[in-house]
């Protein structure tokens, strides 16, 4: 036969969270109790107010054609005013606000429309694996930025080399950082990043989606709270996180119009966006009062506090971070002889608990895993007493 798949997506791994799926419904077949702390995936109920705009706007025929290409003018609006109170950024919802189904979703589209095959992208690893395969798919070629943990997770622009900043035409920056939970202390990595970014002409993608999922006092910035960033920039946001609406692929960008124009003709060929009753749930989401975050917030950062205890009661000690709904850490040392995600096979095959791999995360990954913060407390401390006779287990081995 004459097709097959291209060598774009053959060359891309499987995505980490599929194949851990299929490991957890093996466990779950078998009749093991399985907690998963895997993809984060949030547990929290949707507010209220959202699911009723949503239901009230679904009983309108009108709802039900096709939406809008760039979204409800309404939709653009309340993302604009969204960003006007939360950073005092100021965008035009005609040209520079664009609806998503899904920062995910967005991210990829964006470096489709932008790349041409050989494309330099500065991509972070470990990071979001959209964030590297997002540039492979379309030909792209990732120009990987190494996050060290004695650099708290952060870039060293400084390290970048003049040719690969000579070759890219895109860089990409996530932060509060999925999987690392790493925070920016101030914005001066972002006004670098701006700085590089006009004297070599490429555009900064600034992935902010766990932005308002914060502890301890911490407030994550945007990138633009930098005057001039919409020049050279574009930010990705979700309803996902803040308001636990993963499932209702709703995500935004907003900045530079010739990005923002680019992605919008390229989705026009290719979807028609959200469903028209759905973005009125984002609608109430967006124009809704803070108490839903700052509870959800509240509550993540009880159950990191529940998961970090726990672990370090089976000798395992992590580092709390300040935002975002991970746990991010180096396997303890009686696991250091396995590669992470065999760590994360033989997990969930002997104690029925997904944790991710952190080689799912790209290669600077490997060695790590990455907790999600979607379970109670109850079962956080269940989860950590499986793992803790797992390690055990593995002592004996030796």
């Amino acid at each position: 036969m004459k097709f097959s798949m291209n060598s774009r997506l053959g060359s891309v791994p499987p995505y980490v969270f599929v194949h851990l799926g299929k490991l957890k419904m093996k466990a779950l077949s078998a009749g093991k109790d399985v907690i998963d702390l895997g993809q984060g995936s949030p547990d929290l109920a949707t507010p209220d107010y959202v699911i009723k705009a949503a239901t009230d706007a679904m009983a309108d025929p009108k709802t039900h054609g096709y939406p809008i290409a760039n979204g409800l003018l309404e939709y653009r609006e309340a993302i604009a005013a969204w960003y006007k109170k939360r950073f005092g950024a100021e965008f035009d919802p005609n040209t520079e606000v664009l609806p998503l189904i899904g920062s995910k979703e967005g991210l990829g589209h964006l470096l489709q429309a932008l790349l041409e095959p050989g494309d330099g992208v500065l991509c972070p690893s470990p990071c979001y694996p959209a964030h590297i395969n997002g540039v492979i798919l379309p030909g792209g070629k990732p120009l990987l930025m190494p996050l060290k943990e004695e650099n708290g997770f952060l870039p060293d622009l400084d390290a970048i080399s003049e040719a690969d900043l000579q070759a890219a035409k895109v860089m990409i920056i996530n932060y509060p950082n999925n999987p690392t939970g790493a925070t920016l202390p101030d914005t001066s990595l972002l006004v670098k990043a701006l700085g590089l970014a006009k004297k070599y002409g490429f555009l900064v993608i600034y992935d902010n989606a766990y932005s308002e999922i914060t502890f301890d006092g911490y407030k994550a910035p945007s990138i633009f709270e930098i005057e001039g960033a919409i020049e050279y920039a574009i930010e990705f946001h979700s309803t996902s996180k803040s308001y636990s609406m993963a499932g209702w692929r709703l995500g935004f960008c907003v900045g530079n119009p010739v990005a923002v124009e680019a992605l919008a003709k390229l989705k026009g060929f290719i979807d028609y966006g959200v469903p028209s009753f759905l973005q009125r749930g984002a609608i109430a989401a967006l124009e809704g009062p803070d108490d839903y975050v700052i509870k959800a917030s509240k509550t993540y950062g009880e159950r990191r506090d529940v998961l970090a205890d726990a672990l370090k009661e089976i000798g395992w000690e992590v580092s709390r971070p300040k935002a975002a709904m991970y746990i991010w850490t180096r396997l303890p040392e009686p696991a250091r002889s396995l590669k992470s995600l065999e760590f994360s096979e033989r997990l969930i095959e002997e104690q029925g608990v997904v944790i991710s791999p952190g080689s799912g995360f790209g290669p600077e990954g490997e060695g790590y895993m990455r907790f999600s913060l979607i379970q109670s407390p109850e079962r956080l401390r269940e989860a950590a007493k499986r793992i803790g006779i797992f390690l055990s287990s593995l002592k004996a081995a030796v």
